[in-house]
């Protein structure tokens, strides 16, 4: 990396961390509570350059770097992980995909708009019956006049509500498993197009979550993004993007969780002393710390392998696994750390841990990233 590189990563990270410590943090627990999606706070981010961080500036983006992609998301997720995950879903998920596979025209609509955060982006492959077997897309999308129709249902959908467009997966030939499988960007404002229910979670609560329902929705023919039944391939190839994007956010919660143990262990006094001064809670600070930085390092090394424009499948799940499975033990020493006052709400260690959880099963559950990593090990 270069000094100048440096320098550019360092200050974004110092913008990121003072924007969510002054705008974000006075309101998470109020946000939590109500679940309460917070669509200024992203338009804002979109005035700094955070919804398009990889878009190249004449599209509108920011035309940063992957390593500056997964500063930003750390520094939002020690504060509130579901803006984080926002983030991540709107830049990685939706708006790349349509970058990478849309055509001309498509792009030039769309991605600027995206880019600024004037509309907000939703991605579609989840189904009630295709969730890691995402070869099980019950979806249909029919060509008819031009154009194509589509009908069914996605589950788990990030920015349903709130979103203004959506890439959506749906099957274009039937019987053929994954090939048959198309890729369709679908405004969210046109007729056929439902959100069904709000997903009632136990963390990551800020963050909009529902179903999308397609009833004869019909959308025009410039649609479809790439070639027709390739969109499990280019939907795998996203995802290379968005597991460091989620191991990204792993180690921001695992930061936040480690930060306010610290915190805590250094105030707490018992038999005498502060509670930081016992080996037993020095080893789980230790160890935790450690950890987190291993993580972080395992998802550098990733942005820097996508950043060179390398295939980054295997080291991709290996940093979303490890950092999220990361997390969550760290999110939970933490809330051992602070005890009873761990499992209150007056505390923020209780919401790190509840948060943390989502990030070993959101785009593809720990299993799946196994499987993954082994596939690739073996070369199948």
């Amino acid at each position: 990396m270069t000094p100048e590189t440096l320098e550019s990563l360092n200050e974004c990270r110092e913008m990121v961390r003072d924007f969510a410590r002054s705008e974000i943090a006075p309101h998470v627990r109020e946000w939590d509570e109500k679940a309460h999606f917070p669509l200024d706070v992203l338009r804002r981010l979109g005035k700094l350059g955070l919804m398009g961080i990889l878009i190249p500036e004449e599209l509108g983006g920011a035309g940063l770097t992957y390593r500056h992609y997964v500063a930003i998301l750390e520094e939002l997720g020690a504060v509130e992980g579901g803006i984080a995950l926002s983030v991540a879903a709107h830049n990685s998920l939706c708006t790349n995909h349509v970058f990478l596979f849309g055509i001309e025209e498509i792009r030039r609509r769309w991605v600027p708009r995206l880019a600024s955060g004037e509309v907000i982006g939703a991605w579609g492959l989840t189904e009630p019956e295709a969730g890691s077997d995402s070869g099980a897309t019950k979806t249909t999308a029919v060509r008819d006049s031009g154009g194509w129709v589509l009908n069914g249902t996605k589950n788990f959908i990030t920015h349903a509500g709130a979103g203004g467009v959506a890439v959506a997966m749906a099957r274009t030939q039937p019987g053929k498993d994954h090939h048959g499988i198309s890729a369709f960007l679908v405004p969210l404002d046109i007729p056929g197009v439902t959100v069904g229910k709000h997903e009632d979670k136990i963390g990551m609560r800020i963050s909009d979550t529902a179903s999308l329902i397609f009833e004869d929705c019909r959308v025009g023919e410039d649609a479809l993004l790439g070639n027709e039944g390739d969109g499990f391939i280019q939907a795998m190839v996203v995802l290379d993007g968005g597991r460091i994007s989620i191991a990204a956010l792993s180690v921001g919660i695992a930061r936040g969780a480690l930060d306010a143990a610290v915190a805590y262990a250094k105030q707490r006094r018992q038999f005498g002393k502060p509670i930081a001064a016992f080996q037993g809670i020095r080893f789980k600070l230790a160890d935790m710390a450690t950890h987190i930085s291993a993580a972080r390092l395992l998802t550098e090394c990733a942005a820097d392998e996508k950043d060179a424009g390398r295939k980054t499948t295997l080291i991709s799940s290996q940093a979303k696994l490890y950092a999220s499975e990361v997390a969550v033990n760290v999110a939970e020493e933490a809330v051992q750390i602070l005890g009873g006052y761990g499992y209150c709400k007056d505390y923020p260690v209780e919401k790190f841990w509840r948060d943390s959880k989502l990030c070993t099963i959101g785009e593809g559950t720990s299993e799946i990233q196994r499987l993954v990593i082994a596939r690739e090990l073996i070369g199948e």
